[in-house]
């Protein structure tokens, strides 16, 4: 059989353990034809067959994210300023003041998620005084965590709040001797506060959302990301919100494939939610690119435990096991599996409690249900979770939040937090995810760092090596191990003859990369369904991109575009910021004065705030950019 597309010159690591690494594959209607050297593969060349040339490079099966929320980071991308990645608050800053120039009234900056103040050189956020100063009359709203959102003075006016503004339940309003809003908003426990306020924003028309949407794919397959799990989210309703995602789906335009989870919004209607939808959607109901993977992260919001590390841990209300009950019957008697929201062991080991009684009436065998986040879970609830079948969906947020856990339970705790190595070493369903936008990023290559280092973005040793993963293990997380939670095993995850053609190139070998370089990984070729989504570096000319620039044409997304994007060297060796610096003293990269001490700097990704005093050192003008 003749393939549509060969690449070879490649090494494959297939993670089929039967033939782990291979020099090239065919590729034909979006599947691996086959798997083998470039000899055997090239027998499958015919005369219409497209040969690509990897040039030696390593080739990944596509990055799956377990968690991450796109149908609503979609909607909103083209309005975000990402500081994802950013090693410096200056930079950040410097981004904020230009977008600031950039939007027109009455539209806000946001930065939303993401970002934590440890990554920055100066182990701060702004204060809202530098705000006001960058921005006195347009709208910023500043999320950071689940635990803070910072508003400057246009923004409070924009959302109303005055000194009559009452506190909401969970949230407060901080104020100042006059009893005014500062513009510091505080989740005490609940997030609610922060994200009622950021939807009281503007939003982009259909068309813009849907632009939007491609945007934030893109953004992802830039990374390597070829399918997710959606979790669904507070204020995205079914099937509203998702209007987006099925034009995109219907349209043949989705270049991530996308499982998604319903998410009740009403708190005490949960069960009407999934009495309704469990009479109108189908379990896995769509297509191998859009399609239904059953309920949650929300399942009742008495069971909601967000973390907030800098907040004493919730207790969770007496009335949880009855009114999760009622909602796991309906699931169970449906036979739709769920997600459920569990940031600590005293909430799941409730939750095990109602699911234990059900199972007696209505067994759980088949379904892949499962528990998300669980950071503080106890041996004891990963072997009821084992017994029963269960999984357990593992994200990188303590790689954002760790210096938080640290300074309220100590190092002592953390080690462990969550104890992935050992939930591996049971035998549990595991796998890995992000959470994103809101706290933690989308990119991928920060959830592997952080589990074959164990550090935080800001550099703090969370776990000894033996709680580390190796990198094939962490790789398996992100792939192979993701599909059980889709029920899809054996259709993605592998590069293997008969699954999905869904691989990455990355624009350095994760096998043998610098550990300090594995969460700046990008993609030089990502493919899903054997189409190429992105193209980079070496595999330029083979983008295939028909997307129209980022609208509305003020988005951050022209400017600044996603991860580290900006003030980060790209596959290149250069980026705007240098280009710029360059530019200003009339001097190039290759300068016989100092042009390697340029390379040499932005190679090793410095904040600005340090390559201002290195050039300076140097007598080279580039600093002063």
């Amino acid at each position: 059989m003749f393939a549509d597309l060969i690449l070879h010159h490649g090494m494959f690591t297939t993670l089929d353990r039967t033939n782990p690494i291979v020099s090239a594959v065919a590729i034909k209607d979006g599947k691996f034809l086959a798997v083998g050297s470039d000899r055997e593969i090239m027998d499958h060349a015919g005369t219409q067959t497209r040969i690509v040339d990897l040039k030696g490079k390593r080739v990944l099966p596509g990055l799956i994210d377990n968690h991450t929320h796109v149908v609503r980071g979609g909607l909103n991308f083209n309005m975000e300023l990402r500081w994802d990645g950013l090693r410096s608050l200056a930079d950040a800053m410097d981004m904020l003041k230009r977008q600031v120039a950039a939007t027109p009234a009455p539209q806000w900056v946001r930065v939303v998620g993401g970002f934590t103040e440890h990554q920055f050189v100066e182990r701060r956020l702004p204060t809202i005084e530098e705000i006001n100063t960058i921005a006195p009359d347009t709208p910023v709203f500043l999320l950071h965590l689940y635990d803070r959102a910072l508003l400057n003075g246009a923004a409070l006016r924009a959302v109303g709040y005055t000194s009559a503004t009452p506190n909401p339940p969970g949230g407060e309003i901080t104020r100042d001797a006059n009893g005014n809003p500062t513009g510091l908003l505080l989740a005490k426990p609940n997030a609610g506060i922060l994200y009622s306020t950021l939807a009281k924003g503007p939003k982009l028309p259909l068309d813009y959302q849907v632009n939007s949407t491609r945007h934030f794919m893109r953004e992802l397959n830039r990374l390597g990301i070829t399918g997710v799990i959606d979790a669904g989210g507070g204020f995205q309703n079914y099937p509203d919100d998702y209007e987006v995602i099925q034009k995109l789906a219907d349209s043949g335009q989705m270049t991530v494939r996308l499982a998604y989870n319903l998410f009740t919004q009403k708190p005490k209607a949960e069960k009407e939610d999934f009495l309704n939808w469990t009479s109108s959607v189908k379990y896995k109901q769509g297509d191998d690119y859009f399609r239904h993977n059953g309920a949650g992260e929300m399942l009742v919001f008495s069971a909601a435990d967000f973390e907030d590390f800098r907040q004493p841990r919730p207790d969770m209300p007496p009335e949880m096991e009855g009114e999760l009950e009622e909602v796991v019957r309906v699931l169970a008697e449906n036979r739709w599996p769920w997600r459920m929201h569990a940031t600590y062991d005293e909430t799941i080991s409730r939750a095990l409690d109602v699911f234990e009684t059900v199972n007696r009436d209505i067994p759980l065998d088949g379904l892949n249900w499962f528990f998300d986040h669980a950071e503080t879970i106890s041996e004891r609830s990963i072997d009821r979770i084992a017994a029963l079948g269960g999984g357990i969906a593992t994200q990188h947020r303590m790689a954002y939040q760790g210096e938080y856990f640290v300074e309220r339970y100590g190092h002592g705790v953390a080690e462990a937090t969550p104890p992935i190595a050992r939930m591996l070493e049971k035998g549990v369903n595991v796998s890995a995810g992000t959470d994103a936008t809101r706290v933690a990023s989308y990119n991928p290559w920060v959830s592997l760092a952080w589990m074959v280092t164990g550090k935080t973005i800001g550099g703090m040793q969370l776990y000894p090596r033996g709680n580390c993963l190796d990198r094939e293990t962490a790789l398996r997380m992100w792939t192979e191990k993701v599909t059980w939670f889709s029920n899809e095993e054996g259709k993605k995850g592998r590069i293997k003859s008969g699954q999905f053609a869904d691989l990455v190139v990355p624009d350095k070998d994760y096998f043998s990369c610098a550990e300090d370089e594995l969460s700046f990984l990008t993609s030089e070729l990502t493919m899903v369904g054997g189409k190429i989504v992105y193209a980079a570096g070496d595999f330029r000319t083979l983008d295939q991109s028909d997307i129209p620039p980022a609208m509305p044409d003020w988005s951050p997304v022209r400017q600044f575009g996603g991860y580290a994007a900006w003030g980060e060297p790209d596959g290149a060796g250069r980026n705007s910021l240098r280009r710029t610096a360059l530019a200003s003293c009339g001097c190039s990269s290759d300068c016989g004065v100092h042009g390697h001490d340029h390379a040499g700097a932005w190679t090793a990704k410095l904040p600005i705030s340090d390559l201002r005093g290195f050039f300076g050192a140097l007598g080279c003008s580039c600093w002063a950019v």
